[in-house]
């Protein structure tokens, strides 16, 4: 979003209460409600909504009323709230034009009140061009959740702290001067980044005092990460500054060595194709003896962290251990979520196939269970009716599991009476064979009892009429 500072003027007192009170219900909402922000603002007589229509109109807060009547801050709200404070500090008295746009920041002139002209660095995460931030940045990890305004922050608040110790352990870097909310305060560099730059006088010494600088940060215990000519400036007199420090690791990394071969194949890469460049070999530079490996290049095994470690200290620059636990956590938690979805997402629908499988086992083996009753019930049945077939037993096919209703006429045929005894061998056997077939009794429908009745009187006429 364009940063325009003319709507700045004409914010009043309650405006910027009514944008803390959202940024303060920001910590826990994602969408704050507007009760909230009333209660949080404090204002006499309704005068929030007043002033939140007005923030609206400016793009300061976005309104969302798809589940509840809430705002947020926009990136341009943010603006105003952290150049609000730094005016208010004197750290600056204007801003001019737009000097940078990088795929997560932008950079503006500011001046203070005698005329001295600093470089403002608004961080902007969350952007289009760069949205990956969740695996290239190490900003925050272990949440699902994020605000893209508080990334912002701890980028500018990293960024601070690399940069203010780092120059003073004599880097060449920008002087920090403050730093509030997602924006950094810091000394303009008079020069144009090494990408634009298309003559060298001496590009042998330019080139070995940049390669000077990578292993000078891995002596120090930092890697720069994101080394290349871009983010390296260069003035008149062909002096080297470094810029961009948010994505900073410690050598203790697990992936140290591949960052700086990285930085290290950047550097090559580009002065080979632009000055046509090839160095032999990485001599002695800033009083530390560097040993190269087999092509000329400075190794990461042969550095020595002999300087002090950075890495470690700059829990001291401003940048605490809370906030560096957070951004610690941010990198590596995308692929590891996404690895553990995917097998918990196989190993469910694993146990869901197995589970349907075991089920229709299950059922099968019912209904096979089923079938060889019935079909033992049958035989039984036929060994009843047919007692020559059974070698003279009776009862072993009822004590196979077909029950005979309470009846013990099997254990003595004699006693009862040949009709009821054929009419309950019938009866058995509708009962198995329906078991076997699998039928069950038709649902009757709401008007059955009617049709019954019809049919029942029906026949009775019939009756009747066939005995006159």
């Amino acid at each position: 979003m364009k940063l325009d500072v003319n709507a700045l003027r004409y914010l009043s007192k309650d405006d910027f209460r009514v944008l803390t009170a959202v940024e303060m219900g920001m910590r826990n909402h994602e969408i704050v409600p507007a009760e909230l922000v009333d209660r949080i603002a404090g204002l006499k007589h309704g005068g929030t909504y007043k002033v939140l229509r007005n923030l609206l109109k400016n793009k300061l807060v976005h309104h969302d009323a798809t589940k509840y009547d809430g705002y947020r801050l926009t990136y341009l709200g943010y603006d105003f709230l952290a150049i609000k404070t730094l005016v208010n500090r004197e750290v600056f008295a204007s801003v001019g034009r737009q000097i940078g746009v990088g795929k997560e920041s932008d950079i503006f002139e500011v001046a203070t009140e005698d005329g001295t002209v600093l470089a403002m660095k608004l961080h902007r995460l969350g952007r289009t061009s760069f949205r990956a931030v969740k695996s290239k940045r190490d900003y925050l990890a272990h949440r699902r959740s994020f605000n893209w305004l508080y990334l912002s922050r701890l980028a500018a608040l990293k960024e601070f702290a690399f940069m203010k110790a780092l120059g003073e352990h004599g880097f060449p870097v920008p002087t920090a001067v403050d730093c509030n909310r997602h924006c950094v305060i810091m000394s303009l560099v008079q020069g144009y980044p090494l990408v634009q730059v298309r003559e060298l006088q001496n590009p042998d010494d330019i080139f070995d005092t940049i390669l000077g600088l990578v292993v000078r940060l891995a002596e120090h215990g930092l890697i720069h990460c994101d080394f290349n000519e871009f983010n390296i400036m260069i003035d008149e007199d062909e002096k080297v500054t470094m810029i961009d420090f948010p994505q900073m690791v410690s050598v203790s990394h697990r992936n140290a060595q591949m960052f700086f071969d990285r930085d290290i194949e950047c550097i090559y890469k580009f002065f080979n194709k632009r000055f046509n460049l090839l160095s032999e070999r990485f001599e002695e530079q800033n009083g530390s003896e560097i040993d190269d490996d087999e092509n000329g290049r400075p190794s990461f095994l042969s550095v020595q962290k002999a300087a002090g470690s950075l890495d470690k200290k700059l829990a001291a620059s401003g940048f605490t251990r809370k906030e560096q636990v957070e951004m610690d956590k941010f990198i590596h938690e995308n692929a590891e979520e996404e690895s553990s979805d995917d097998d918990n997402s196989t190993s469910e629908q694993e146990q869901e196939s197995e589970g349907g499988d075991v089920v229709a086992v299950k059922i099968n083996s019912l209904k096979i269970a089923d079938q060889s009753e019935a079909s033992t019930c049958l035989n039984g049945e036929n060994t009843l009716a047919n007692p020559s077939s059974s070698n003279g037993d009776t009862t072993e096919p009822l004590e196979s599991g077909c029950s005979n209703d309470g009846d013990d006429s099997s254990e003595d045929p004699e006693s009862e009476d040949s009709a009821s005894f054929a009419r309950q061998l019938n009866k058995q056997r509708k009962r198995a064979i329906a078991a076997a077939q699998g039928r069950r009794r038709p649902l009757s429908s709401r008007n059955a009892y009617k049709d019954k009745g019809k049919g029942t009187m029906n026949s009775k006429i019939q009756r009747q009429a066939c005995k006159w």
